[in-house]
C-alpha cells in the first residue's frame, strides 16, 4: 500500500503538498496555516505519515490533512 493524500490521491517521493487545515505543531507554539505548501516530501514507512521540511525543521505530519498540489 501507498501514502495517499486527503483526496485519495497517490504521493510519491518528492511531490508537493498542501496543508487543508489549520494544525498545530506538537511541542512548539506554532500554527500551519490552511494553505501552506511544502515541496520535495519524504516518504515514511507509515503509509499515514509524509516528512517535510520547513526552514531548517523537519516535521511528520499526517497524509489526512494534506492534498496534492
Amino acid at each position: 500500500m501507498s501514502a495517499k493524500d486527503s483526496n485519495g490521491t497517490p504521493l510519491n517521493e518528492g511531490d508537493s503538498v498542501t496543508v487543508i487545515k489549520d494544525l498545530k505543531v506538537k511541542g512548539s507554539s506554532s500554527v500551519l496555516k490552511r494553505g501552506t505548501k511544502f515541496k520535495n516530501i519524504h516518504l515514511t514507512n507509515d503509509d499515514e505519515e509524509v516528512e517535510c521540511r520547513e526552514g531548517k525543521s523537519t516535521l511528520v505530519l499526517k497524509t489526512c490533512f494534506l492534498k496534492k498540489s
